[in-house]
């Protein structure tokens, strides 16, 4: 168990923490600015969300860095990645945040994307992150920000950031997807 295995295994015991800070209703008051209203609870779960999801680019470079790349971490990490962002995305459909099906558009390309990995790797192949893979990281994980944080900044100067960024984590989802398969088709036997 190296340190890079150790910052994976604990942005997924992050994970559950993150859930009850947006899940479970606190007997405090919100803070209020004007029309602008958020919970302590979001902004204990969002700074929580944003050091798992800086983790994940960390745990990586550590692990590449000091030549300690295990195939437990192989396994684990893409894991730790997509069980950080379904459980904060059904959490955000659960407080009415985000549509349900922006949700489920975004988990299931995870599971197409994991399974098409998992089947380069009973070829002995790996797919590696693509330029699209990692630009729908970091759009997702900006969606789910702006979403945790009630927009904040953008609400104050009347701009729906959340619901574009919903809107553009989508359809770049969608798009990171099938530019895996397309790549990868010679991988997907076909009957």
């Amino acid at each position: 168990m190296n340190l890079a295995n150790k910052i994976t295994i604990a942005r997924i015991f992050l994970v559950p923490i993150i859930m009850i800070f947006l899940l479970i209703k606190l007997d405090l008051e919100p803070i209020h600015f004007d029309d602008f209203s958020i919970t302590y609870n979001q902004i204990v779960a969002a700074l929580i969300f944003i050091i798992a999801a800086s983790t994940d680019g960390l745990d990586g470079y550590i692990a590449r860095k000091n030549k300690i790349v295990t195939n437990l971490g192989k396994l684990l990490d893409p894991l730790a990645d997509k069980v950080l962002v379904a459980a904060v995305l059904i959490s955000l459909v659960e407080m009415d945040k985000l549509d349900a099906w922006i949700a489920v558009v975004i988990i299931c390309r995870e599971f197409a994307v994991t399974g098409l990995r998992q089947i380069a790797l009973l070829e002995n192949k790996v797919i590696a992150a693509s330029k699209w893979g990692k630009w729908k990281t970091a759009v997702q994980i900006t969606m789910i920000i702006a979403l945790m944080l009630n927009n904040f900044p953008f609400t104050f100067i009347d701009i729906r950031f959340d619901l574009f960024a919903s809107w553009v984590a989508a359809i770049i989802t969608v798009y990171s997807g099938i530019d895996y398969f397309v790549k990868n088709k010679n991988l997907i036997p076909i009957a």
